[in-house]
């Protein structure tokens, strides 16, 4: 019997993969879910049950939050990555890595096909395949969902028929969980109007009385939280942990799909907004002005080429240089007040702070140039625009 290994996560479109390829393909499953950080041990043991439940031959639960923070995560700080200044590529950036290690699983066990539980609008399709075309061609792709065009309804109504139940009410939301943020789809989303439930995020606001914490960054990196040092990957899950309570980082991308249509997506990472809006401050303070200028560019184009599945092409680590190189002096302490639904950064405390310099004051009194000096350098700044509107007087 040929192999077949499906990405499995146990959730609904995966479950359908595996009971469709035994029963509809008289195909040999193998699954293997990636762990990015959306599951506890408990719910990993639990996931793996059920994949032998529904027919896996074999099930093998992979985490890898280390190799995501250290290829993913770390740029997307760096960079401070939002797409459509809204979206921390909470589920995009992990799908590649996701697809790697399937990929991995699949050549281990010497499967002839390869299967996942994307449809045919979104963009996880693009991103599974091509690294799955990219990294092992022979292997062929199966995507029943895409291929048969099925609603949820029909999903849930084939595996009650081979004595699999799921929950309607569950099925109406897809949550995808992972450490940089949890995405929410629903019957919401697909309209322009219509806002998510609150009884459709995982995380419900838990604390109402403001708390400050103290973020310490070391070269871009989370290094600590008030002071108590740690590994960036803890320290984003404490800082999720603490700051999800506020039901802080909640939110609704809309944007362009990798296929050409507008597309809704809800979403709460909590830990990921706080990170990149604290780096984003303290960058303020110790950067110059062209470089910030520059790092948005290219952090731009690398939040878009990694939310479109582009990670493998040479440009990506080009980036990651830069990115890397930029973050020299970005070391120092950013002060931060949760409080329900939001949170304020207070201020930053660096040795790098570009502010306490002895030059001078914004506004204020300076201490390294005359008035004369000043009034001589605005005459000559205006140049330019003195010397266009000589030429053509008429315009404004």
């Amino acid at each position: 019997m040929e192999k077949v290994v499906v990405a499995y996560s146990g959730g609904l479109d995966t479950s359908y993969c595996v009971k469709y390829l035994i029963h509809e393909r008289n195909l040999d499953v193998h699954t293997i879910l990636v762990n990015t950080g959306g599951f506890t041990e408990k719910e990993l043991e639990e996931t793996k049950e059920r994949a032998h439940e529904l027919g896996s031959s074999s099930h093998v639960n992979k985490t890898i939050l280390n190799e995501f923070y250290q290829k993913a995560i770390k740029y997307l700080i760096f960079g401070n990555v939002l797409k459509n200044n809204t979206y921390p590529l909470s589920v995009s950036a992990e799908r590649i890595f996701q697809a790697i290690e399937v990929i991995n699983y699949a050549k281990a066990v010497g499967a002839k096909y390869i299967a996942h539980g994307s449809t045919g609008a979104g963009n996880d399709q693009i991103r599974f395949d091509v690294i799955f075309q990219t990294l092992a061609p022979e292997i062929e792709i199966i995507t029943p969902i895409r291929d048969l065009k099925l609603s949820r309804q029909e999903e849930v109504t084939f595996l009650e028929k081979h004595g699999v139940h799921y929950s309607w009410e569950k099925a109406q939301y897809s949550i995808n969980k992972g450490i940089w943020g949890t995405s929410v789809g629903g019957k919401e989303t697909l309209t322009s109007h219509s806002s998510l439930p609150e009884s459709a995020y995982p995380s419900q606001l838990q604390k109402d009385k403001e708390e400050t914490v103290i973020l310490n960054f070391e070269k871009g990196e989370l290094i600590g939280l008030d002071g108590v040092k740690d590994s960036p990957v803890t320290n984003i899950q404490k800082l999720e942990e603490l700051a999800s309570a506020f039901a802080i980082g909640r939110d609704v991308h809309v944007g362009d799909t990798i296929i050409g249509i507008k597309g809704r997506v809800g979403f709460e990472a909590a830990a990921p907004m706080v990170i990149i809006k604290a780096h984003h401050l303290l960058e303020k303070h110790v950067l110059t002005k062209w470089q910030q200028y520059w790092k948005e560019q290219l952090a731009n184009w690398y939040g878009m080429l990694l939310h479109e599945g582009n990670y493998l092409d040479p440009v990506m680590r080009n980036i990651e240089v830069f990115l890397e190189d930029s973050q020299k002096s970005v070391t120092g302490n950013v002060i931060v007040k949760l409080k329900p639904y939001h949170f304020t950064l207070e201020g930053i405390e660096s040795d790098f702070d570009m502010m306490k310099s002895d030059f001078g004051q914004y506004g204020e009194m300076n201490n390294s140039w005359t008035s004369e000096d000043a009034k001589g350098f605005i005459k000559i700044y205006g140049n330019a625009n003195k010397i266009y509107h000589n030429v053509n007087p008429g315009e404004k």
